[in-house]
């Protein structure tokens, strides 16, 4: 029985900390199927288009990875929608800190109480990865700062490209 997991996240942009949750999930799970979230209330800097792009080039070009173990799609249905449609019992969820576990505990006890089969496994990044985040690469990019050690090539090229 393949172990499907379901991977959600707005992705603006992929970082090296979600990649090392895909990484480490990959030892977990015989596939990891990467939601793309295009919810409207959110402000993205990139479009869904774009982010799924950028996902693809981070994932498959720079870093090689198994495209019959790693699926990118994008989604803007509820997460619990996106397990089912993809028979999947089992939520990723990136923790960096202790401050994201308050919001992310919530999030999977809403998550159980929409679908009682699904389970949310919590994957800590490595420490070198632990303070990046999205919204601080997208920053620091606008200042015009490196931000090579926090995301792939391709990626740095596609910031630079929108800022």
């Amino acid at each position: 029985m393949n172990k499907v997991a379901i991977y959600p996240g707005t992705f603006d942009p992929i970082t090296y900390g979600h990649i090392d949750v895909i990484k480490k999930a990959l030892k977990l799970f015989d596939k990891i199927i990467v939601g793309v979230s295009n919810v409207s209330n959110k402000n993205y800097l990139f479009n869904s288009d774009e982010r799924i792009n950028i996902v693809n080039k981070a994932l498959f070009k720079d870093l090689k990875l198994n495209k019959k173990k790693v699926f990118v799609v994008s989604f803007s249905s509820l997460t619990t929608d996106l397990c089912k449609k993809y028979k999947s019992n089992i939520i990723l969820r990136g923790l960096r800190a202790v401050s994201d576990f308050e919001y992310e505990f919530q999030l999977a006890g809403m998550n159980k109480k929409l679908n009682y089969k699904i389970e949310t496994v919590f994957l800590m990044s490595d420490v070198e990865n632990q303070i990046i985040s999205s919204k601080f690469v997208k920053e620091i990019a606008s200042l015009g700062g490196n931000i090579d050690r926090f995301v792939t090539k391709s990626t740095v090229k596609m910031l630079k490209n929108k800022i």
